[in-house]
């Protein structure tokens, strides 16, 4: 997903985009950061040499498992599975929005949202991991209509009024 420009590139259709769990929105890099990588490839950096540039694994394929499992196995109470799908289902009914979310999008927003509960040490996911998780879950499968784009709208206002109407379980 190329945001710049699709020159050497095809964009991507509709349906493959709703194939990736999260588009996350990246920045460019702090001084010294950007600093770092002309210094590294100036000196002969090879991407493809990872341990030779002392990049190592940080967990085991076991770790890794084990994480998985630890994700699968959160606590998604019934309310919060309700208010998934209310996040995802007012997608379909905005007038921005000439797309909504399709129902991979709950399930990408349901399992960010077990990961986001584990990452931060829970066994249960809670309506707020729902509400940070849903602009990267949500924001590459709906798609504005040319005149809110012309009215200077974007995708993740739009679903920021999304998140602000819909009732957060108690």
């Amino acid at each position: 997903q190329n945001p710049l420009d699709f020159e050497g590139t095809y964009p991507l259709p509709e349906a493959q985009q709703d194939r990736f769990l999260l588009k996350v929105l990246v920045d460019y890099p702090q001084l010294t950061e950007e600093r770092e990588v002309l210094r590294r490839h100036h000196e002969g950096f090879r991407p493809q040499a990872l341990e030779e540039a002392g990049v190592k694994p940080v967990v085991s394929q076991g770790e890794l498992d084990a994480l998985r499992a630890e994700v699968a196995g959160q606590t998604v109470d019934a309310p919060v599975v309700d208010y998934i799908l209310q996040v995802v289902r007012a997608t379909r009914d905005v007038e921005a929005l000439r797309a909504g979310a399709s129902p991979r999008a709950g399930i990408a927003l349901l399992n960010g949202s077990k990961a986001l509960a584990a990452l931060r040490g829970r066994s249960f996911v809670i309506p707020d991991d729902v509400k940070e998780l849903a602009y990267p879950a949500l924001r590459h499968r709906v798609l504005l209509r040319p005149e809110a784009e012309v009215e200077g709208l974007t995708v993740d206002e739009v679903l920021r009024e999304i998140v602000d109407r819909v009732p957060v379980p108690r």
